[in-house]
């Protein structure tokens, strides 16, 4: 029989099974581009209007994970020549295992500002629109999944390894926004922006329990409560007996232009989220700021399935050892893998609309400006992903030339790194703003050699993070010693 549904997710589900925080620019906070508000609605830029155009004024590209850097994939051969990846027999994998956490988290994010607009609308009021298209990766991995996956099963015979922390959850939504920020006194600025949200595509992992016992046999017996909900153009096949047969994209939701069309344009699956922000000047030096962002939530209701899977059952303890002593190749290793669990998985097909909360973050900050055009900033922030968080702190020195010219250089303490350093440059020539920054930009290389040569490779690494765009800019609003106390800018 056919069941209609959205079958990534249990393409990614399968992956992970089989042996399978991001977070926002502190760089982008204290220098003076329009792009600052998505960090803190509060915050205004000294430009009298912005626009923003598709495609140009904004792409942003963030990865990250907190148990691997790129050093700790690629090692010097045994001998000495020639570098080798994690996949490769005499790689030492118990170097890579031993710093493994007990929840391993990857992810990937990417947005595109479809279009942007900002004006002030009085002395103190500033309003501002964004079109913004976003995909946001999370997945989390147990530590001892991929132990059991890349040393194999020996040191868990007769124990019952919990797996219950797996996760993911994948999203490509888009999100218009409208917002303002206000003086409400002369020293507290208040910022607000709503945002409609119209998701695309999902697919989302509801683990209720997951369990593997190692037999004295080396099979694996597991047993699993898990909800897998997506909402994508894929065709599951499904036999008689509940067990998945195949997994086919429904191409024909993009034949033509008017059915892609409405399909990335008619989405149906309605969602809204909200950012708030503050900032408080103490003295006409000294600022304090903070805010939430992202808060919201998507009903994913367009193409739906909901595939269950409640069942104990066993499959062989393969694993990528065999690859590491010769025995199979890596391809082989994971087709028997995924073939194992295809045929042990009973799925229960259902179509109800779900809903997925959005990571959000929570920023505080803090400035001092000594001088007009130069601010040292200090500033916290945290992602908090269902009941998992991550924190990053950033110390800045500053430098805005009205919007004329913008640097920034930082340092960051985050993702279990304590070496990151970022740095920002916008510029301004005639009405155009152009900007480019990085996060966490790597302060030790290695290289990678093999027989066409080498190349440079970071050797802690562990995020990346980069924006670049160009804006419209109208207008330069500077202090003047007649204003009142609380309008400053950095």
């Amino acid at each position: 029989m056919i069941r209609k549904t959205g079958g990534v997710l249990i393409s990614v589900l399968i992956l992970a099974l089989a042996d399978a925080g991001a977070q926002n620019s502190q760089v982008l906070y204290y220098m003076n581009i329009p792009q600052n508000h998505f960090l803190n609605p509060a915050i205004r830029p000294t430009n009298s209007v912005y626009i923003g155009l598709p495609g140009v004024s904004g792409i942003n590209v963030n990865i990250n994970n907190n148990f691997f850097n790129f050093s700790d994939i690629f090692q010097v051969g045994p001998v000495g020549d020639s570098t080798i990846s994690i996949f490769h027999p005499d790689f030492d994998i118990s170097d890579f295992t031993r710093k493994l956490k007990d929840v391993n988290t990857l992810e990937p994010q990417v947005s595109v500002q479809l279009f942007g607009l900002g004006f002030n609308a009085g002395r103190d009021l500033y309003i501002f629109l964004d079109i913004n298209e976003r995909v946001d990766m999370d997945l989390a991995l147990p530590g001892d999944m991929l132990k059991l996956a890349f040393e194999g099963n020996e040191q868990f015979v007769g124990d019952k390894i919990d797996l219950s922390s797996l996760r993911t959850n994948i999203s490509w939504y888009r999100e218009a926004g409208l917002g303002f920020s206000k003086d409400i006194t002369q020293r507290l600025r208040l910022g607000i922006k709503g945002k409609l949200l119209f998701g695309v595509a999902n697919v989302s992992l509801d683990n209720r329990a997951l369990s593997v016992t190692v037999q004295d046999d080396y099979t694996h017996t597991v047993d699993a409560d898990l909800m897998a909900n997506i909402s994508a153009p894929v065709d599951f096949y499904i036999n008689d007996d509940n067990i998945i047969d195949s997994v086919r994209f429904d191409k024909k939701r993009f034949d033509s232009y008017s059915e892609k069309k409405d399909y990335l344009l008619k989405t149906g699956n309605p969602g809204f989220s909200v950012d708030i922000g503050a900032e408080y000047n103490l003295s006409e030096k000294l600022k304090l700021s903070a805010s939430i962002t992202d808060l919201g939530f998507i009903k994913w209701k367009r193409e739906i399935s909901n595939l269950r899977a409640e069942s104990q059952f066993e499959f062989s303890g393969v694993d990528f050892q065999d690859v590491y002593d010769g025995d199979m190749t890596f391809e082989e290793v994971s087709e028997e893998i995924l073939d194992s669990l295809q045929n042990s998985f009973h799925m229960t097909d259902t179509e109800i609309p779900y809903k997925t909360n959005l990571p959000f973050g929570v920023s505080v900050g803090a400035s001092f400006s000594p001088s007009q055009s130069f601010t040292l900033g200090l500033l916290s922030y945290t992602r908090i992903t269902g009941d998992q968080y991550k924190e990053a702190l950033t110390l800045s020195a500053n430098l805005n030339l009205g919007n004329a010219f913008s640097t920034t250089v930082a340092y960051t303490a985050a993702n279990y790194r304590y070496d990151n350093i970022g740095f920002g440059l916008a510029f301004r020539l005639g009405f155009f703003q152009i900007y480019a920054l990085a996060d966490r930009i790597p302060l030790t290389w290695n290289k990678i050699i093999n027989d066409g040569g080498s190349f440079p490779l970071p050797e802690s690494l562990n995020t990346i993070h980069a924006r670049l765009g160009m804006n419209l800019v109208f207008g330069n609003k500077v202090k003047r010693k007649t204003d009142k106390p609380m309008v400053i800018f950095q």
